[in-house]
C-alpha cells in the first residue's frame, strides 16, 4: 500500500492513499460494528487521494468509495481476510530479523522445485507445507518455486486468476503465514521463487479499472495492463512496487514472471528491462542475489541477454523446447505442439542448444519461429530444463503425469538427461517419486455462472482435440482438486522409493562433479543412434549414456569409472552395454 503509517505503532495514525485520477470524489470507508463510517479524502498531485486517520493501524478494515459508489478494496491491499470483494485490512509486513543472516541463493548451480501450496500437502496451507520442507532438503533442492499466492476469488485455484496482486490469499493462511513460510525455507538453506502474474487479471474481483486507466486491451486470459498508454507511468510503478514488496518485505529470492510474451509494451524501454534494472539496484541494496526468471513462448534470447549487451537483462527463462523434446521422445506423442519434436535428433539438439525453433519452421505455428542462442556467450544456467511442470501436466485433459504412461526406467532416463544437462534443472512436485496422483485444472469460484462458463469452456477446448466430456475432470468439482493432492504415503513404497533414490543420487552427483554444473553450452556434444534409441552426452570427462530402447544396447565407450548406473551396466574393454530403458554416468 502506498500510504505509510505516520507513527510506528498502532494507535498513532495511518495515512491512506489511493490512485483514482478519473474520480471527482473519493471517500475512505471504515466498516465497524455500528455501520460504515466514511471520511472524504483530499485530492493530491498525480491523481492520488489521501486521508490520515488517528487510531488506525494494523487490523483496521477499510475500503474506498469512488464518486459515491460501492466500497471497493484497496488495489494495493496486502490483506483480504474476507475475500477479494470485501474490505481490505491493514497489516504490517516488513523484513524479518532473520533476513540479516540470510545471504540468498544464486541461480547458477541450483536445483528448483515447483510447488502448488494448496495441493502439496493434505492441509493445503503454508504451515502444512513447512512440515514437508525437510523432504526438499534431503532431496537436494536449492530453490522452492511457489505458484502464485496473490488473492483470487474462490476457495481453490492454480493462482493465475489473481486480482489483488499485493495481498496473499487467505486460502493458504494469509500474509503473515507466507512470511513465516519464507523464513522456514531460509532456515533450511532453501531460497524461495515466487510465481507472479503481470500479464492479466482474473475474471472475478478485478476492480482496478474503476480506479483508473490500469487496463489497455485484452489477451486470451483477460484484461491486459496499460504499460504504454496515458497514465501508464503509475501503472508500471504499481507493478515495480509489487516486485519490491515480494523481494524486500516478504524476503523472496526470485520471481518467475508468467507468460511475458503476453505483455504489450511499445515503449523504448520495455517493462522487463526496467524491471531488471530495478531489481539489480534492489539486490545491491539488500546485499543478496535477486533473480528474475521469465516464462516466454518467444524463443528470443534477448530476454536473458544482459542489458550491457542490448538485452532485457533477465536472469533466466523456462525452456519449453527442452521439455517438448523430452516428453515427445519418452511418450511417442507428436500431436499439437509436439509435432516437431518426435525425432531423437531433436532431443540431442536441445541438450546443447536450448531452442529447437531458432529462426526455423514451426509446424504447429505455421511459420518460422525463434532466434538462435549464442552458445559461446550465453551460459546454460539461464535456461530451466524440466521433465514436467504445472502447465504441461495440468493442461492435459486428465491432468495425467508422465508416471501414468511412462515406465519407471524411462522416468529415470529422463531425469538423468535433465540433471546432467548444462541447464538449471526444475522438478514439479511429486515428480521425484513418480507420483500417481494427477494434477488437473481446478477452480473454486463462488459465482455459479462463472463456474459453468469455465466448465463448458474446458470441455469445448478438449473436444476440439478428440477428448469426450467424460474424459475431462470437472474443474469446478471439489473432487478434482482433492484428487490432485500429493499422496505422501507413496515415497516410502516401491517403485516410488526407487525413483526417489535416483533423483537424490543424480542431484548429489551434480553437486559433486563440476562438469555437470558447467554452464558452457559450446563444448557439450551429444551422440545419438536412432535405431538403437541411445544417446551419449559429453560433459567434460564424464559421459551420460542413455538407452531408451527395449533391448540391451552396446555402446563404443571406454569407462574408467562407473559413477552411477541404477539398473547396472556391463563394462568390457571399450564397450559399455546398457540394459533396456536405463542409463549410466561414467568417467572416461
Amino acid at each position: 500500500m502506498r500510504g505509510r503509517p505516520v507513527g510506528k505503532h498502532r494507535g498513532v495514525a495511518h495515512e491512506f492513499a489511493v490512485w483514482a485520477p478519473e474520480s471527482t470524489s473519493v471517500d475512505l470507508v471504515l466498516p465497524g460494528p455500528g455501520g460504515d463510517r466514511t471520511a472524504p479524502m483530499t485530492a493530491g498531485s498525480g491523481g492520488w487521494w489521501h486521508r490520515t486517520v488517528p487510531e488506525a493501524g494494523p487490523g483496521t478494515d477499510y475500503a474506498f468509495s469512488l464518486d459515491g459508489g460501492e466500497p471497493l478494496p484497496d488495489p494495493r491491499s496486502r490483506w483480504q481476510p474476507h475475500g477479494v470483494h470485501a474490505a481490505s485490512r491493514l497489516v504490517e509486513v516488513e523484513p524479518s530479523p532473520a533476513d540479516a543472516a540470510w545471504t540468498g541463493r544464486s541461480l547458477p548451480g541450483s536445483v528448483i522445485y515447483e510447488m502448488h501450496v494448496g495441493t502439496f500437502t493434505p492441509g493445503g496451507t503454508f504451515a502444512s507445507a513447512e512440515e514437508r520442507l525437510d523432504h526438499l532438503v534431503d532431496l537436494g533442492v536449492d530453490l522452492v518455486e511457489v505458484l502464485p499466492v496473490n488473492a483470487f476469488d474462490g476457495t481453490r485455484g492454480w493462482g493465475y486468476d489473481g486480482v489483488l496482486w499485493y495481498a496473499v490469499t487467505e486460502n493458504y493462511g494469509g500474509p503473515a503465514a507466507f512470511r513465516r513460510f519464507v523464513d522456514a525455507c531460509h532456515a533450511r538453506g532453501l531460497g524461495v521463487v515466487l510465481d507472479v502474474v503481470y500479464n492479466h487479471l482474473g475474471p472475478s474481483g478485478a476492480y482496478l479499472d474503476r480506479f483508473g486507466p490500469y487496463f489497455l486491451g485484452e489477451n486470451v486470459w483477460g484484461p491486459s495492463l496499460n504499460l504504454d498508454g496515458p497514465g501508464s507511468d503509475t501503472v508500471r510503478a504499481y507493478i515495480l512496487d509489487n516486485v519490491t514488496m515480494w523481494l524486500r518485505d516478504f524476503g523472496v529470492d526470485a520471481l518467475r514472471l508468467d507468460a511475458v510474451h503476453a505483455l504489450r509494451d511499445a515503449r523504448a524501454t520495455h517493462l522487463l528491462e526496467e524491471m531488471a534494472d530495478h531489481v539489480a539496484a534492489l539486490s545491491a541494496h539488500l546485499r543478496r542475489p535477486l533473480t528474475l526468471i521469465a516464462e516466454s513462448d518467444l524463443n528470443d534470447p534477448r530476454l536473458i541477454t544482459p542489458r550491457e549487451a542490448g538485452g532485457y537483462g533477465l536472469d533466466a527463462q523456462w525452456c519449453d523446447d527442452i521439455h517438448h523434446a523430452l516428453h515427445s521422445t519418452l511418450t511417442g506423442e507428436t500431436q499439437g505442439y509436439y509435432v516437431d519434436f518426435g525425432a531423437l535428433a531433436s532431443l540431442a539438439e536441445v541438450l546443447h542448444h536450448p531452442f529447437h525453433h531458432a529462426g526455423t519452421w514451426s509446424t504447429f505455428r505455421g511459420r518460422t519461429h525463434g532466434r538462435p542462442v549464442d552458445l559461446l556467450r550465453t551460459p546454460g544456467h539461464r535456461f530451466l530444463a524440466y521433465l514436467q511442470d504445472h502447465d504441461q501436466v495440468g493442461n492435459r485433459a486428465a491432468g495425467d503425469r508422465l508416471s501414468a504412461t511412462v515406465s519407471p526406467g524411462l522416468l529415470g532416463c529422463g531425469a538423468a538427461l535433465v540433471f546432467c544437462s548444462p541447464y538449471t534443472p526444475m522438478i514439479f512436485m511429486g515428480e521425484e517419486w513418480g507420483a500417481r496422483t494427477p494434477w488437473a485444472f481446478f477452480v473454486g469460484f463462488d459465482d455459479p455462472e462463472l463456474s459453468a462458463a469455465v466448465r463448458d469452456g474446458r470441455t469445448r477446448e478438449f473436444a476440439e482435440h478428440g477428448w469426450g466430456a467424460a474424459d475431462v475432470p470437472d474443474p469446478t468439482a471439489l473432487s478434482t482438486f482433492e484428487a490432485s493432492r500429493l499422496d505422501w504415503s507413496e515415497p516410502s513404497r516401491s517403485p516410488h522409493a526407487d525413483l526417489l533414490g535416483i533423483y537424490r543420487e543424480l542431484i548429489a552427483l551434480r553437486r559433486a562433479h563440476p562438469e555437470l554444473t558447467d554452464p558452457h553450452l559450446d563444448p557439450v556434444r551429444v551422440d545419438h543412434d536412432d535405431e538403437a534409441r541411445t544417446l551419449v552426452v559429453h560433459r567434460g570427462g564424464l559421459r551420460l549414456a542413455v538407452n531408451l530402447g527395449a533391448s540391451p544396447a552396446p555402446l563404443s565407450l571406454t569407462a574408467s569409472e562407473v559413477l552411477f548406473a541404477p539398473s547396472g551396466v556391463d563394462v568390457s574393454g571399450s564397450t559399455l552395454t546398457l540394459p533396456p530403458e536405463s542409463f549410466a554416468l561414467v568417467r572416461t
